[in-house]
């Protein structure tokens, strides 16, 4: 029972709104791993480290970063080397879908009609439209849109 609350506990850090502006381990063109994997790392790496050490945190993907850094003289050793690299996945992920809005800005707004300040609804028109910019469809690649 714990263990399964610690998964839905990272796998809701992987989908908050302060992480979703933001996916995390694709080898590819940017290195960037999905929110899955991502969840799926810390809860396999770390799962009985939070359960044991990080009970009371909050469902936020900062506070729950401080706690395990707080904690790295008794949390394990596949922890220590995997956290820090998973929550440095999300936000690079998290930036990359930042820069989505700022790189394809002319094909949001010509081909689709829509606005930079509601990217995420115009990423279907996107993926689908023709004369997207090779910039545009890398950056939709990297923030793991396509």
């Amino acid at each position: 029972m714990v263990r399964g609350r610690t998964i839905l506990l990272i796998l809701a850090l992987a989908l908050t709104p302060e992480l979703a502006s933001a996916q995390a381990m694709r080898i590819g063109s940017a290195q960037n791993m999905s929110f899955g994997d991502a969840a799926g790392l810390l809860a396999q790496s770390c799962g009985a480290d939070i359960d044991a050490n990080c009970r009371g945190v909050n469902l936020d993907a900062n506070r729950l970063r401080e706690c395990l850094s707080r904690n790295t003289d008794v949390v394990s050793a596949q922890c220590k080397s995997d956290y820090l690299r998973a929550f440095d996945a999300i936000q690079k992920r998290i930036a990359n879908r930042v820069t989505v809005a700022n790189v394809c800005t002319r094909e949001i707004v010509k081909l689709c009609n829509g606005s930079t300040r509601e990217t995420s609804k115009s990423i279907p028109c996107l993926l689908t439209a023709k004369g997207v910019s090779r910039n545009c469809l890398q950056a939709m690649d990297d923030a793991g849109y396509r």
